[in-house]
């Protein structure tokens, strides 16, 4: 439940940190102190869209601290889902600062989370209805939801959804398997043609580099062959390197047998000798080797030409062209297995079309047996609650399947003797929409898990012995969970187990709002108030604690 709010800067609150208790908690307050606001700090933290015009004057920033104890297990769930650590106590922290620049720094146990996360984890921590709310009824998409939560479906709905959602995807998956064999001779016919074209050719990565630069030879071949030429004439012929080295080394030899300083000189020239005889025999090999044939060419040209063909066709370079052929031979086994994979396809069809129809078949005959029951209950409170006629109905329509099943409800109401019963729609106001909620929470209040209940400003449009009827009502609820509710009705005001008041003050040109907690003497005076308005007197005071002690009586 919630045990605490901080709100700082929020509207006309500029500080406030209100304490709330199990059961019933009753806010009340003149019009324009600020009840609202505190609605609209709790919605913040749930993760509800604010804006920046809730920031008080004159502040940069706001911010929303709430605490809660007794988290249910959805809760724990998503903490464990988004990785959030668990306090020691149990308990759960939630705070929200909303900037003038439109940033929101949004914390879960003082772990950071996105407001997305934050709108996940609060819907199943409180439940909010007002007036607005209150329109939900209206919409009959949204009764499902009602029914399958007093018959406990949330079992059978996820199978049934889950095998739903199997059924779309294969016969999504069949259709367009469907639609590709009706293309797959043509298609099949092309990829047979690229995959013998490219195997025909027999590439080799790197190919046309290697064909290039033995054509460049092949093309350069007279230039090689006068180079290499003169390269060995260069060391071997008459007056030639060679022969000089030679010569050179004879000298020095025979100075040496009067000059030995020359001997190891002419050593080493005579060393340098024998290696150009080396070099001169490699060059020979290399003149000897060394061949060309134009016919050689053409096969290059040709070689080149075929892979330049298959380049503009399938890919840049022969790594590309084979990668293709590659790729198309997994589609033709694709397309020559998809008669198989149809077949498969086709079984599992079958298989899950039963069991979505088996498990719509149990939903269905749930939700009926659930909507009898549901009509009883909300019926005998829309009676207790002051509307003596009221006949409740959920009309149930068989329709195709859907995600939500195989039916569509719709609540339907007569508050007249005599009156067949009509869509919501059509037939309720607003005072009783606000009591056909609050009877409908009280017949789903065993069913739910959700801590905390808020209703705001539910007694709008009524009065007299209904609105006795709704506070009676309202504790009954407050038995099983904690209730927060913001009233102008005193009989409401009356039930309460813990009173808050909500005033707003003037202080040096600023305007502030309050929240207090009413002792007995404090909620006989803010009771008078909402009896009398203002210029309480002291009889009004005495028959507020009358209505006090009635109501203790009745609790």
């Amino acid at each position: 439940m919630l045990n605490g709010l901080k709100i700082d800067n929020i509207a006309v609150i500029e500080k406030a940190a209100i304490e709330f208790r199990s059961g019933l908690n009753v806010l009340t307050g003149e019009t324009g102190a600020g009840k609202s606001i505190v609605i609209d700090s709790i919605n913040a933290i749930l993760g509800e869209r604010t804006s920046r015009e809730l920031i008080r004057e004159g502040n940069e920033s706001a911010k929303v601290f709430a605490e809660f104890t007794g988290i249910p297990p959805e809760v724990e769930n998503l903490l464990d889902k988004y990785d959030i650590e668990k306090s020691e106590d149990g308990g759960l922290t939630v705070s929200r600062t909303i900037s003038l620049s439109g940033k929101n720094s949004c914390r879960i146990n003082g772990y950071p989370v996105t407001v997305t996360q934050l709108k996940e984890i609060g819907p199943a921590l409180i439940n909010i209805h007002g007036q607005h709310d209150s329109q939900a009824l209206l919409s009959p998409e949204k009764h499902y939801h009602f029914i399958d939560l007093m018959a406990g479906n949330e079992a059978i709905l996820s199978a049934y959804r889950e095998s739903f959602t199997n059924l779309l995807r294969i016969k999504h998956e069949l259709d367009d398997l469907y639609d590709r064999r009706d293309e797959a001779a043509s298609r099949l016919e092309y990829l047979d043609f690229v995959i013998k074209e490219i195997e025909d050719a027999a590439l080799s990565v790197g190919e046309s580099d290697a064909l290039s630069s033995e054509k460049n030879l092949i093309e350069n071949s007279v230039k090689v062959q006068k180079l290499l030429g003169r390269a060995y004439n260069a060391l071997s012929c008459d007056g030639g390197l060679r022969e000089g080295i030679v010569k050179c080394a004879e000298d020095l030899e025979a100075a040496a047998e009067y000059y030995t300083q020359a001997k190891k000189t002419a050593e080493n020239i005579r060393n340098t000798a024998f290696e150009i005889d080396e070099f001169t025999s490699a060059v020979s090999a290399l003149l000897d080797s060394f061949s060309f044939s134009p016919e050689r060419l053409t096969e290059i040209n040709d070689r080149l030409d075929m892979i330049y063909r298959l380049s503009m066709k399938y890919g840049k370079d022969e790594k590309e062209i084979l990668e293709f052929c590659e790729k198309c031979k997994r589609e033709r086994d694709l397309i020559s297995g998809s008669d198989d994979r149809i077949k498969k396809l086709e079984e599992e069809l079958y298989r899950y079309s039963d069991e979505v129809k088996s498990f719509a078949e149990k939903l269905t005959e749930s939700r009926k047996t659930a909507a009898l029951a549901f009509e009883k209950e909300v019926t005998e409170r829309l009676v207790f609650l002051d509307m003596p006629h009221a006949v409740f109905k959920v009309d149930i329509k068989e329709t195709p399947l859907s995600v939500r099943g195989a039916e569509t409800m719709e609540f339907l109401i007569s508050t007249n003797p005599g009156q067949p019963p009509k869509p919501l729609s059509k037939i309720a106001s607003g005072g009783e929409l606000s009591r056909i909620m609050l009877a409908i929470k009280d017949a789903l209040t065993d069913r739910d898990d959700i801590p905390t209940l808020i209703f705001d400003e539910i007694d709008s449009g009524v009065s007299g012995s209904a609105a006795e009827k709704i506070a009676l009502k309202l504790h009954s609820v407050s038995r099983g969970r904690q209730v927060i509710c913001v009233t102008h009705l005193a009989r409401i005001a009356a039930q309460a187990d813990y009173h808050l008041k909500i005033i707003k003050e003037v202080e040096n040109g600023g305007t502030y709002t309050k929240v207090i907690p009413l002792d007995d003497e404090g909620r006989a005076e803010e009771i008078a108030r909402i009896t009398a308005g203002t210029g309480v007197t002291g009889l009004q005071i005495e028959s507020a604690k009358e209505i006090l002690s009635q109501a203790r009586k009745e609790k």
